[in-house]
Protein backbone atom coordinates (compact mmCIF):
# COMPACT_ATOMS: atom_id res chain seq x y z
CA UNK A 1 0.00 0.00 0.00
CA UNK A 2 1.23 3.60 -0.71
CA UNK A 3 1.81 6.68 1.90
CA UNK A 4 -1.44 7.86 0.52
CA UNK A 5 -3.09 11.04 2.55
CA UNK A 6 -5.79 10.25 4.79
CA UNK A 7 -8.52 11.88 5.94
CA UNK A 8 -7.13 11.63 9.46
CA UNK A 9 -3.32 12.19 9.07
CA UNK A 10 -3.70 15.66 10.98
CA UNK A 11 -5.14 13.88 14.44
CA UNK A 12 -3.26 13.81 17.02
CA UNK A 13 -3.26 11.65 20.34
CA UNK A 14 -5.07 13.46 23.44
CA UNK A 15 -4.56 13.58 26.88
CA UNK A 16 -6.52 11.18 29.17
CA UNK A 17 -9.79 12.68 30.91
CA UNK A 18 -8.15 12.93 34.20
CA UNK A 19 -11.68 12.16 36.09
CA UNK A 20 -12.25 9.58 34.09
CA UNK A 21 -8.73 8.12 34.54
CA UNK A 22 -9.00 9.00 38.94
CA UNK A 23 -12.34 7.00 38.58
CA UNK A 24 -10.52 4.16 37.39
CA UNK A 25 -7.67 4.12 40.10
CA UNK A 26 -10.32 4.00 42.45
CA UNK A 27 -12.30 0.73 41.08
CA UNK A 28 -8.92 -0.78 41.16
CA UNK A 29 -7.90 0.12 44.75
CA UNK A 30 -8.36 -3.01 47.24
CA UNK A 31 -8.62 -0.68 50.60
CA UNK A 32 -11.66 -1.32 52.17
CA UNK A 33 -12.12 1.98 53.38
CA UNK A 34 -10.83 4.02 50.42
CA UNK A 35 -12.92 7.09 49.88
CA UNK A 36 -14.40 8.43 46.60
CA UNK A 37 -14.79 12.19 46.95
CA UNK A 38 -14.07 12.84 42.94
CA UNK A 39 -17.20 11.49 41.32
CA UNK A 40 -19.71 14.59 40.91
CA UNK A 41 -22.65 12.53 41.66
CA UNK A 42 -25.21 12.51 44.87
CA UNK A 43 -24.63 10.16 47.30
CA UNK A 44 -26.92 9.09 49.99
CA UNK A 45 -26.18 7.89 53.43
CA UNK A 46 -25.45 4.45 52.33
CA UNK A 47 -23.16 5.69 49.64
CA UNK A 48 -25.58 5.32 46.91
CA UNK A 49 -26.93 7.18 43.97
CA UNK A 50 -30.76 6.82 44.33
CA UNK A 51 -33.73 6.85 41.81
CA UNK A 52 -35.29 9.92 43.34
CA UNK A 53 -38.49 7.99 44.49
CA UNK A 54 -40.79 10.63 42.07
CA UNK A 55 -38.70 9.56 39.42
CA UNK A 56 -39.53 5.84 40.28
CA UNK A 57 -43.27 7.07 40.21
CA UNK A 58 -43.06 9.21 37.19
CA UNK A 59 -42.10 5.32 35.13
CA UNK A 60 -44.52 3.60 36.44
CA UNK A 61 -46.48 6.39 35.00
CA UNK A 62 -45.03 6.38 31.70
CA UNK A 63 -44.80 2.89 31.20
CA UNK A 64 -48.62 2.87 31.30
CA UNK A 65 -49.66 5.41 29.14
CA UNK A 66 -46.77 6.51 26.97
CA UNK A 67 -48.10 5.49 23.25
CA UNK A 68 -45.38 5.76 20.77
CA UNK A 69 -41.67 5.82 20.79
CA UNK A 70 -41.74 8.42 17.45
CA UNK A 71 -39.54 11.43 17.12
CA UNK A 72 -39.46 14.66 19.46
CA UNK A 73 -39.41 17.75 17.56
CA UNK A 74 -35.90 19.45 17.59
CA UNK A 75 -37.21 21.78 20.24
CA UNK A 76 -38.01 18.77 22.40
CA UNK A 77 -41.03 18.46 24.99
CA UNK A 78 -42.72 21.61 24.81
CA UNK A 79 -44.45 20.95 28.14
CA UNK A 80 -41.66 20.13 29.77
CA UNK A 81 -40.06 22.93 29.25
CA UNK A 82 -42.68 24.94 29.83
CA UNK A 83 -43.12 23.70 33.67
CA UNK A 84 -39.62 23.58 34.10
CA UNK A 85 -39.40 27.59 33.57
CA UNK A 86 -41.56 27.94 36.08
CA UNK A 87 -39.28 26.06 38.53
CA UNK A 88 -36.07 28.43 37.36
CA UNK A 89 -37.98 31.51 36.47
CA UNK A 90 -40.90 31.84 38.57
CA UNK A 91 -44.52 32.28 36.84
CA UNK A 92 -44.37 35.83 35.90
CA UNK A 93 -40.74 36.17 34.43
CA UNK A 94 -41.50 32.23 32.58
CA UNK A 95 -44.41 34.11 30.94
CA UNK A 96 -42.20 36.57 29.41
CA UNK A 97 -43.20 36.46 25.89
CA UNK A 98 -39.04 37.52 24.94
CA UNK A 99 -38.01 34.06 26.55
CA UNK A 100 -37.88 31.01 24.38
CA UNK A 101 -36.49 27.92 25.14
CA UNK A 102 -35.70 24.66 24.19
CA UNK A 103 -34.84 20.97 25.18
CA UNK A 104 -31.14 19.86 25.39
CA UNK A 105 -29.57 16.57 25.91
CA UNK A 106 -28.21 17.48 29.23
CA UNK A 107 -26.66 20.96 30.77
CA UNK A 108 -23.08 19.87 28.59
CA UNK A 109 -25.71 20.06 25.29
CA UNK A 110 -27.48 23.30 26.87
CA UNK A 111 -23.77 24.98 27.38
CA UNK A 112 -22.71 24.03 23.57
CA UNK A 113 -25.84 25.42 22.12
CA UNK A 114 -25.41 28.36 23.94
CA UNK A 115 -21.53 28.86 22.51
CA UNK A 116 -22.46 28.15 19.35
CA UNK A 117 -25.74 30.28 19.29
CA UNK A 118 -23.43 33.32 20.39
CA UNK A 119 -20.78 32.40 17.87
CA UNK A 120 -23.10 32.48 14.86
CA UNK A 121 -24.30 36.11 16.31
CA UNK A 122 -21.06 37.19 17.09
CA UNK A 123 -17.95 35.25 15.11
CA UNK A 124 -15.11 37.69 17.13
CA UNK A 125 -16.66 37.13 20.54
CA UNK A 126 -14.58 35.94 23.54
CA UNK A 127 -16.34 34.36 26.18
CA UNK A 128 -14.98 35.35 29.79
CA UNK A 129 -14.69 32.27 32.54
CA UNK A 130 -13.90 32.61 36.24
CA UNK A 131 -10.66 30.91 37.53
CA UNK A 132 -11.29 28.28 38.18
CA UNK A 133 -14.50 26.92 36.95
CA UNK A 134 -15.77 23.36 35.75
CA UNK A 135 -13.35 21.76 33.87
CA UNK A 136 -15.86 21.06 30.73
CA UNK A 137 -16.02 24.62 30.21
CA UNK A 138 -13.22 25.80 28.01
CA UNK A 139 -13.60 22.78 26.04
CA UNK A 140 -17.42 22.77 25.22
CA UNK A 141 -16.51 26.56 24.32
CA UNK A 142 -13.50 26.31 22.30
CA UNK A 143 -15.32 23.77 20.34
CA UNK A 144 -17.98 26.57 19.72
CA UNK A 145 -15.19 28.50 18.31
CA UNK A 146 -15.26 31.22 20.95
CA UNK A 147 -11.81 32.82 22.21
CA UNK A 148 -11.71 32.31 25.93
CA UNK A 149 -10.14 34.49 28.25
CA UNK A 150 -9.71 33.69 31.85
CA UNK A 151 -10.45 36.40 35.22
CA UNK A 152 -10.35 36.10 38.65
CA UNK A 153 -13.13 34.38 41.21
CA UNK A 154 -11.95 32.07 43.62
CA UNK A 155 -8.51 32.54 45.42
CA UNK A 156 -8.15 28.19 46.75
CA UNK A 157 -5.69 29.14 49.73
CA UNK A 158 -7.57 32.49 51.59
CA UNK A 159 -11.24 30.50 50.10
CA UNK A 160 -12.54 33.88 49.61
CA UNK A 161 -14.41 34.61 46.00
CA UNK A 162 -12.38 37.10 44.53
CA UNK A 163 -15.08 39.57 43.14
CA UNK A 164 -13.28 42.96 42.90
CA UNK A 165 -10.71 41.01 40.85
CA UNK A 166 -13.06 39.52 38.89
CA UNK A 167 -14.93 43.35 37.95
CA UNK A 168 -11.47 44.83 37.32
CA UNK A 169 -10.52 42.20 34.78
CA UNK A 170 -14.10 42.28 32.97
CA UNK A 171 -13.52 45.91 32.43
CA UNK A 172 -11.16 44.48 29.21
CA UNK A 173 -14.32 43.10 27.34
CA UNK A 174 -15.76 44.24 24.73
CA UNK A 175 -19.28 45.09 24.00
CA UNK A 176 -20.67 41.78 22.68
CA UNK A 177 -18.76 39.29 24.55
CA UNK A 178 -20.42 36.58 26.73
CA UNK A 179 -19.88 36.03 30.57
CA UNK A 180 -20.41 32.88 32.08
CA UNK A 181 -21.81 33.27 35.59
CA UNK A 182 -22.70 29.76 38.02
CA UNK A 183 -26.09 30.10 38.74
CA UNK A 184 -25.89 28.68 42.22
CA UNK A 185 -23.47 26.03 43.78
CA UNK A 186 -20.52 26.70 42.22
CA UNK A 187 -18.11 24.07 41.06
CA UNK A 188 -15.72 23.60 42.03
CA UNK A 189 -15.47 25.96 44.52
CA UNK A 190 -18.82 26.16 46.83
CA UNK A 191 -18.83 30.07 46.78
CA UNK A 192 -21.68 31.83 45.50
CA UNK A 193 -22.15 35.66 44.66
CA UNK A 194 -24.46 37.19 47.19
CA UNK A 195 -27.93 39.16 46.19
CA UNK A 196 -25.85 42.48 45.95
CA UNK A 197 -22.84 41.17 44.01
CA UNK A 198 -25.36 39.89 41.46
CA UNK A 199 -27.14 43.40 41.20
CA UNK A 200 -23.14 44.81 40.80
CA UNK A 201 -22.53 42.42 37.85
CA UNK A 202 -25.48 42.88 35.87
CA UNK A 203 -25.43 46.53 36.59
CA UNK A 204 -21.77 46.32 35.24
CA UNK A 205 -22.80 43.44 32.21
CA UNK A 206 -25.86 46.36 31.04
CA UNK A 207 -23.24 48.67 31.23
CA UNK A 208 -20.35 46.89 28.91
CA UNK A 209 -23.29 45.44 26.49
CA UNK A 210 -22.32 41.92 27.27
CA UNK A 211 -24.24 38.68 27.81
CA UNK A 212 -24.27 36.80 30.60
CA UNK A 213 -24.55 33.13 30.34
CA UNK A 214 -25.97 31.98 33.38
CA UNK A 215 -24.98 27.85 33.88
CA UNK A 216 -27.79 26.42 36.28
CA UNK A 217 -26.94 22.86 37.00
CA UNK A 218 -27.90 22.79 40.79
CA UNK A 219 -31.10 24.32 41.64
CA UNK A 220 -32.48 23.28 44.97
CA UNK A 221 -28.91 22.06 46.14
CA UNK A 222 -27.95 25.02 47.83
CA UNK A 223 -30.41 26.91 49.55
CA UNK A 224 -33.64 26.00 48.14
CA UNK A 225 -35.63 25.87 44.63
CA UNK A 226 -36.44 29.76 44.56
CA UNK A 227 -32.87 31.34 46.53
CA UNK A 228 -31.01 29.84 44.11
CA UNK A 229 -32.67 31.31 41.32
CA UNK A 230 -32.10 34.53 42.53
CA UNK A 231 -29.42 35.56 40.00
CA UNK A 232 -30.66 34.11 37.17
CA UNK A 233 -34.55 36.14 37.83
CA UNK A 234 -32.61 38.89 38.33
CA UNK A 235 -30.34 38.81 34.97
CA UNK A 236 -33.96 38.18 34.16
CA UNK A 237 -35.52 41.40 35.16
CA UNK A 238 -32.68 43.71 34.23
CA UNK A 239 -31.01 42.75 31.48
CA UNK A 240 -32.25 42.71 27.23
CA UNK A 241 -30.31 39.61 26.79
CA UNK A 242 -29.88 36.78 28.69
CA UNK A 243 -28.99 32.65 27.86
CA UNK A 244 -29.56 30.28 30.89
CA UNK A 245 -28.20 26.43 30.63
CA UNK A 246 -29.99 24.25 33.00
CA UNK A 247 -28.99 20.37 33.73
CA UNK A 248 -31.87 18.27 35.50
CA UNK A 249 -29.10 15.91 36.45
CA UNK A 250 -28.36 16.54 40.28
CA UNK A 251 -31.40 18.10 41.33
CA UNK A 252 -33.83 15.34 39.80
CA UNK A 253 -30.93 12.74 39.70
CA UNK A 254 -31.86 11.86 36.13
CA UNK A 255 -27.35 11.78 35.30
CA UNK A 256 -27.35 8.79 32.69
CA UNK A 257 -31.14 10.34 31.08
CA UNK A 258 -28.73 13.65 29.66
CA UNK A 259 -32.35 15.92 30.50
CA UNK A 260 -31.77 20.11 30.48
CA UNK A 261 -32.99 23.10 28.49
CA UNK A 262 -31.33 26.08 27.13
CA UNK A 263 -33.50 29.42 27.03
CA UNK A 264 -32.51 32.62 25.47
CA UNK A 265 -34.17 36.10 26.05
CA UNK A 266 -34.04 38.93 23.29
CA UNK A 267 -34.14 42.44 23.78
CA UNK A 268 -37.98 42.25 21.86
CA UNK A 269 -40.12 39.93 20.10
CA UNK A 270 -38.38 40.21 16.57
CA UNK A 271 -34.86 39.43 18.57
CA UNK A 272 -36.62 36.10 20.49
CA UNK A 273 -38.33 34.76 17.18
CA UNK A 274 -34.93 34.49 15.80
CA UNK A 275 -32.94 33.24 18.67
CA UNK A 276 -35.76 30.60 18.28
CA UNK A 277 -35.16 29.82 14.77
CA UNK A 278 -31.43 29.69 15.42
CA UNK A 279 -31.81 27.33 18.74
CA UNK A 280 -34.33 25.07 16.43
CA UNK A 281 -31.68 24.89 13.51
CA UNK A 282 -28.26 23.92 16.22
CA UNK A 283 -30.44 21.95 17.13
CA UNK A 284 -31.28 20.18 14.04
CA UNK A 285 -27.63 19.99 13.29
CA UNK A 286 -26.26 18.77 16.49
CA UNK A 287 -28.59 16.03 17.78
CA UNK A 288 -31.86 16.53 15.47
CA UNK A 289 -33.95 15.05 18.03
CA UNK A 290 -33.54 15.25 22.03
CA UNK A 291 -33.51 12.31 23.88
CA UNK A 292 -37.10 11.69 25.49
CA UNK A 293 -37.22 9.53 28.13
CA UNK A 294 -35.84 12.07 31.29
CA UNK A 295 -37.68 14.95 29.88
CA UNK A 296 -41.02 12.83 29.77
CA UNK A 297 -40.11 12.07 33.78
CA UNK A 298 -39.21 15.24 34.74
CA UNK A 299 -42.98 16.45 32.96
CA UNK A 300 -44.61 13.95 35.03
CA UNK A 301 -43.55 14.88 38.28
CA UNK A 302 -43.94 18.83 37.30
CA UNK A 303 -47.52 17.89 36.43
CA UNK A 304 -48.91 16.21 39.34
CA UNK A 305 -49.09 18.02 42.61
CA UNK A 306 -48.02 14.92 44.19
CA UNK A 307 -45.21 14.18 42.70
CA UNK A 308 -43.68 17.61 42.66
CA UNK A 309 -44.31 17.95 46.44
CA UNK A 310 -42.78 14.53 46.75
CA UNK A 311 -39.57 15.09 44.34
CA UNK A 312 -39.56 19.06 46.60
CA UNK A 313 -39.30 17.09 49.81
CA UNK A 314 -36.80 14.48 48.67
CA UNK A 315 -34.44 17.45 46.60
CA UNK A 316 -34.63 19.18 50.29
CA UNK A 317 -33.16 16.35 52.34
CA UNK A 318 -30.65 16.10 50.03
CA UNK A 319 -29.68 19.65 50.14
CA UNK A 320 -30.13 19.26 54.17
CA UNK A 321 -27.79 16.22 53.88
CA UNK A 322 -24.82 18.44 52.16
CA UNK A 323 -25.59 20.96 54.68
CA UNK A 324 -24.78 19.02 57.51
CA UNK A 325 -22.11 17.44 55.90
CA UNK A 326 -19.99 21.08 55.62
CA UNK A 327 -21.17 21.70 58.87
CA UNK A 328 -19.39 18.82 60.16
CA UNK A 329 -16.14 19.26 58.28
CA UNK A 330 -16.39 22.83 59.45
CA UNK A 331 -16.71 21.80 63.03
CA UNK A 332 -13.48 19.56 62.83
CA UNK A 333 -10.84 22.31 61.83
CA UNK A 334 -10.87 25.75 61.85
CA UNK A 335 -9.14 26.12 58.30
CA UNK A 336 -12.23 24.32 56.97
CA UNK A 337 -14.68 26.58 58.70
CA UNK A 338 -15.45 28.09 55.01
CA UNK A 339 -16.71 24.95 54.01
CA UNK A 340 -19.82 25.99 56.29
CA UNK A 341 -20.76 29.46 54.44
CA UNK A 342 -20.39 27.78 50.82
CA UNK A 343 -22.98 25.82 49.12
CA UNK A 344 -23.71 22.86 47.19
CA UNK A 345 -21.99 19.68 46.36
CA UNK A 346 -18.24 20.74 45.85
CA UNK A 347 -15.92 22.59 47.65
CA UNK A 348 -11.97 23.64 46.46
CA UNK A 349 -9.74 23.09 49.67
CA UNK A 350 -7.24 25.00 50.85
CA UNK A 351 -3.96 22.55 49.56
CA UNK A 352 -1.10 21.88 47.75
CA UNK A 353 -1.53 20.26 44.71
CA UNK A 354 0.63 17.94 45.58
CA UNK A 355 -1.53 16.55 48.64
CA UNK A 356 -3.97 15.23 45.92
CA UNK A 357 -1.66 12.36 45.20
CA UNK A 358 -0.22 11.77 48.71
CA UNK A 359 -3.57 11.58 50.16
CA UNK A 360 -4.53 9.68 47.81
CA UNK A 361 -1.47 7.12 48.06
CA UNK A 362 -1.68 7.29 51.50
CA UNK A 363 -5.13 6.90 52.50
CA UNK A 364 -6.81 5.51 49.86
CA UNK A 365 -8.51 9.06 49.70
CA UNK A 366 -9.95 10.29 46.15
CA UNK A 367 -10.49 13.81 45.13
CA UNK A 368 -9.88 15.91 42.01
CA UNK A 369 -6.83 17.85 41.73
CA UNK A 370 -5.83 20.56 42.67
CA UNK A 371 -8.37 19.46 45.89
CA UNK A 372 -11.87 19.40 44.63
CA UNK A 373 -13.93 17.46 46.64
CA UNK A 374 -17.63 16.37 46.14
CA UNK A 375 -19.73 16.98 49.84
CA UNK A 376 -22.04 14.45 49.05
CA UNK A 377 -19.62 11.35 48.35
CA UNK A 378 -18.51 11.54 52.11
CA UNK A 379 -20.42 9.76 54.79
CA UNK A 380 -20.55 10.89 57.94
CA UNK A 381 -18.81 8.72 59.54
CA UNK A 382 -16.03 9.28 57.62
CA UNK A 383 -15.71 12.65 58.29
CA UNK A 384 -13.15 12.04 61.40
CA UNK A 385 -10.92 9.98 59.75
CA UNK A 386 -11.14 12.42 56.33
CA UNK A 387 -9.80 15.26 58.04
CA UNK A 388 -7.20 13.42 60.31
CA UNK A 389 -5.70 12.71 57.03
CA UNK A 390 -6.57 15.92 55.73
CA UNK A 391 -5.53 18.24 58.47
CA UNK A 392 -1.10 18.08 57.77
CA UNK A 393 -2.14 19.00 54.06
CA UNK A 394 -4.35 22.38 54.92
CA UNK A 395 -2.73 25.74 54.32
CA UNK A 396 -3.65 27.89 57.19
CA UNK A 397 -5.66 31.57 55.51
Amino acid sequence: MTNQTTAFDKLIDQPADALLALIGLFREDPRPDKMDLGLGVYRDTTGQTPIMRAVKQAELVLHREQQTKSYLAPEGDARFVALLAQIVFGDALAADATLTGVQTPGGTGALRMAGELVARGNPDATIWLGSPTWANHAPIFAASRLKLAHIPFFDQATQTLQFDAMVSALAAAAPGDAVLLHGCCHNPTGADFSHDQWRALSALIEAKGLLPIVDLAYQGLGHGIDEDAFGVRHCLETLPDVVVAYSCDKNFGLYRERTGALWAKGRNAAMTQRLRANMLSLARGNWSMPPDHGAALVRIILDDPALRNDWHAELTAMRERVAGLRAGLAAKDDRLMPLALQSGMFSLLPMAPDSVAALRADHGIYMANPGRINIAGLQTGQIVPFVAALSPHLIAS
